[in-house]
């Protein structure tokens, strides 16, 4: 963590400015618990979604977990078809935090895990937010993803940032343990009240 105080925000996506879960979807489409519980466990697992973060296309993906479950084609198709449904909507009170900085001419950015398929209609959808931030590293469309070293040193540099002058928040302890490595002043993510008192502190509210 810098001792001066940053002047742009970098903000992680899932999780801090929307909800994200699987089970949002898959909750609608398959009514048994222990079966749905079972489902995202087994099949449709954080470990296989990590791909797409990291560059691979759904086709190449879904292909190889159809064939290791065939039974479960249609749910596993699903997620390519309606992956909007992992994300029901904003975290609370983080938007309204992005409108007063964007407000206040504090320059905006995001580094974001997300699939390059799945993200442009995501962000069409949103773009009334999306249009505030100046630039969004996207892991998928860069085939590097956080906590990489190489993607905060990438998005610095696209967005002209020091490391010094940027505040980055997420809700994973791994990215902010190597934002933080790198000099940026990193902030694990709990809540909106929480992040809005560290941005008054430091000058940004």
């Amino acid at each position: 963590m810098s001792d001066k105080h940053p002047n742009a925000v970098i903000f992680d996506v899932g999780r801090v400015l929307f909800d994200w879960d699987p089970r949002f979807l898959y909750e609608r489409l398959i009514s048994d618990d222990r079966a749905l519980d079972a489902f995202l466990r087994d099949v449709v697992t954080q470990e296989w979604h990590f791909q797409h973060d990291a560059g691979r296309p759904f086709a190449e993906t879904s292909a190889e977990l159809i064939a290791e479950h065939p039974h479960h084609r249609d749910l596993i198709e699903a997620w390519g078809a309606r992956f909007d449904e992992t994300i029901p909507g904003a975290v609370a009170g983080m938007h309204a935090i992005v409108e007063e900085l964007d407000a206040a001419g504090v320059p905006l950015f995001c580094i974001t895990n997300f699939s390059g398929e799945f993200f442009p209609p995501f962000r069409e959808k949103y773009a009334e937010l999306f249009d505030r931030f100046r630039d969004i590293v996207v892991s998928g469309d860069e085939r590097l993803v956080k906590p990489d070293p190489a993607i905060y040193a990438l998005a610095l540099d696209r967005f002209g940032l020091r490391a010094q002058e940027a505040l980055f928040i997420d809700d994973n302890a791994a990215n902010v343990d190597a934002a933080a490595a790198m000099g940026i002043h990193a902030v694990l993510f709990t809540d909106a009240a929480s992040f809005r008192l560290e941005l008054v502190r430091v000058g940004l509210l």
